[in-house]
């Protein structure tokens, strides 16, 4: 992948947003600690682990270079994985005594790894890759039970994605900023033939932003250790309350989601107003009717006031180092390196992800639809953090649940047998 935004892109950014990986157990290390003074980083080969359109060629070219140029000796064999049949892959590597030194990991699948043991706990290491300035949506998945043991490398977010020709025959000028005012907009949008947006009714990451807005989640964690389900709270009605008077505004199905049919080729037809997308989408939308190139714009999905966006899934990937990695020191070097300013920069510019630091925004100026997605990820959120969310998502009780409520079923009943289907499964032994 060579180009900002290019299809691979577009799959990257989806892939990272859909959470892909798995877990794993480990031996120990044999040449210091990356949480401690123990052991020099004397030079070594290093096996370092990237996902399939993860990161350009050229990127990585540059990352490797610049590396062994500034550790004399050091070689890095940049092996590129494939995303299908990554978790088993994983599982493996973690329980053997060869192991890789880094590996790319989904950030929503680190509580998996972790609970099975394997990975290296970097707790130790938060201060020096300045983690009071992480985005805490990409951040917190890789922190368990208090330890961190992913580091967020780079993140990805949804934002609108809006055609420009509709909102000026609408007359309006400028885009959004609460929840209100979108409300209203949409409402003169919808008119005419035209969808106000293009909302499936199973959107089910967006329905989680407007959850945390209300100040609910999708699951929490007691005291005792044990996760209960909370599509039942007022919180969570609210929310939804909120996104059925929002898809009610356009003509999106209520019993699918994005994939099917496909919202950017919905959208491409030009009679769609808004959706709700990664800027990638903009790429496919394009593909699909090169007409509509000039005519999208992008602004953060607003939030219940014009001083924050509205909260979104943060995805994207974390670094973690396996303990059966034999070159720790070294290994943890290569993950400050890429999780750090210089490189954080580069690949931001390179790739149109969000970098891991808050501070760092404004590598994306210029970039519409990146800098747009960096403004939302301020406001990044994470699913809940359990070993067992993979299970939830494979079967998934919140889009029955948003399908019931969209089409008349009570939302206390509906909100009730869904927070028990969540809670019984984030409670099954692994």
């Amino acid at each position: 992948m060579r180009s900002r935004y290019a299809p691979a892109a577009a799959l990257a950014l989806a892939a990272c947003l859909a959470g892909l990986t798995a877990c794993g157990s480990s031996a120990p290390a044999a040449s210091g600690s990356p949480g401690s003074a123990a052991g020099a980083a004397k030079p070594a080969a290093l096996t370092v682990w990237i996902m399939r359109d993860s990161m350009s060629d050229d990127f990585l070219s540059r990352f490797k270079a610049d590396f062994e140029a500034t550790h004399k000796g050091t070689t890095l064999d940049i092996q590129i994985q494939e995303w299908d049949g990554i978790g088993q892959k994983i599982t493996s590597a973690l329980a053997s005594k060869d192991a890789p030194d880094v590996m790319e990991v989904g950030n929503t699948q680190v509580a998996q790894y972790a609970a099975s043991g394997g990975v290296e706990d970097l707790s130790g290491k938060v201060t020096d890759l300045q983690g009071a300035d992480w985005i805490p949506g990409l951040a917190d998945p890789g922190k368990i039970d208090g330890k961190q043991y992913g580091i967020p490398w780079y993140a990805a977010n949804r934002v609108v994605i809006y055609n420009k020709d509709l909102f000026a025959r609408a007359g309006i000028t400028v885009p959004p900023k609460t929840r209100a005012e979108w409300i209203t907009d949409t409402t003169k949008l919808d008119t005419g033939g035209d969808d106000g947006i293009y909302l499936p009714g199973q959107t089910w990451y967006a329905l989680a932003g407007f959850i945390w807005d209300e100040g609910g989640d999708l699951a929490v964690k007691g005291g005792d250790g044990s996760w209960k389900g909370t599509l039942d709270t007022p919180q969570a009605k609210a929310g939804m309350e909120f996104y059925k008077q929002l898809q009610a505004l356009g003509h999106g199905p209520k019993d699918s989601d994005e994939a099917k049919p496909l919202q950017a080729d919905v959208f491409a037809k030009g009679k769609s107003a808004q959706i709700i997308s990664v800027p990638g989408g903009a790429d496919a939308i394009i593909k699909s009717n090169p007409a509509m190139k000039d005519k999208l714009g992008f602004f953060p999905i607003p939030g219940k006031t014009a001083d924050r966006p509205g909260a979104v899934f943060t995805g994207g990937s974390d670094l973690v180092i396996p303990e059966a990695s034999r070159h720790q020191a070294l290994a943890y070097e290569v993950v400050k390196a890429l999780a750090g300013p210089k490189w954080q920069t580069d690949m931001a510019k390179e790739m149109s992800y969000v970098p891991n630091r808050t501070s760092l925004a404004g590598a994306l100026a210029g970039n519409p639809g990146a800098s747009v997605m960096a403004v939302g990820a301020a406001n990044g959120h994470a699913t809940p953090n359990s070993a067992n969310w993979a299970a939830v998502e494979a079967d998934n009780p919140i889009k029955q649940y948003m399908t019931q409520v969209l089409t008349g079923a009570d939302p206390d009943a509906a909100g009730k047998t869904a927070s028990e289907l969540i809670t019984k499964v984030l409670n099954t032994a692994s």
